[in-house]
């Protein structure tokens, strides 16, 4: 939901993350269930485990924070953005700037786990999201990649019912009226464009296509699959 000050007029990115009640913060707590089972399997060959995760905050790790905890010293994980973003207070994150798309991030390095959570949807066009793959199974044998599903009727960035099934020039004319989920309301037609053009939802089939290997496992609510999440262990 928009977060809006009324006196000032102004808007609030929701930050879903920072109330532990909340909806989002839930999906990921359970859906971490597969991203533990893969560090469990990688603490059990290990003393330590290095996890490369592609887009990912400090703040999506608070869902991991008793799991940290219990395993401090073991377990590394660095935050790769292809913007800034501020120095973890946790002392097993790290952030570094690079493009999670770049066939030369970490060349010659491997990870004993490559995580991402709802960011190959953001990379741009299918080859952007093919080199964001190849990136993934290049720098570990051990993955998890979770996306939104196209075909789950609420579009989880703009909440609105049915939204990425809408024209393109509907959805920036609608962007150019009202706040819609995490973002604001345009001030132009080129801000819309590029809010609405940045984002493009995955499918079953296109997952399949770039993670042919993996496990494809479905996160549901009342019976619809929400997101898509690739999974593989090297065992």
């Amino acid at each position: 939901m928009t977060i809006a000050n009324a006196e000032a007029g102004s808007w609030v990115k929701p930050d879903p993350m920072s109330n532990p009640r909340s909806i989002e913060r839930r999906f990921r707590a359970n859906r971490f269930r597969h991203v533990r089972q893969l560090l469990e399997a990688a603490l059990a060959e290990r003393d330590r485990v290095e996890v490369l995760d592609l887009g990912g905050t400090e703040a999506y790790w608070a869902i991991a924070e008793d799991f940290l905890a219990e395993h401090r010293g073991r377990i590394g994980i660095t935050l790769v953005n292809n913007e800034p973003i501020p120095e973890p207070k946790n002392a097993a994150l790290s952030a570094v700037s690079g493009d999670a798309c770049d066939a030369g991030l970490f060349a010659g390095r491997r990870f004993d786990l490559v995580h991402s959570n709802s960011v190959i949807e953001h990379v741009g066009e299918v080859d952007r999201m093919q080199a964001f793959a190849d990136n993934v199974r290049r720098l570990s044998d051990r993955y998890f990649v979770q996306t939104p599903n196209f075909w789950f009727p609420l579009e989880p960035h703009f909440r609105v019912l049915g939204f990425q099934w809408l024209p393109l020039s509907l959805r920036v004319a609608l962007m150019q009226r009202r706040n819609l989920g995490f973002f604001p309301r345009a001030e132009s037609h080129e801000e819309a464009w590029r809010n609405v053009a940045e984002i493009r939802l995955l499918d079953r089939r296109l997952m399949r296509r770039l993670f042919p290997e993996a496990d494809l496992r479905d996160e549901r609510v009342a019976g619809l699959t929400k997101s898509l999440m690739a999974v593989r262990d090297r065992t």
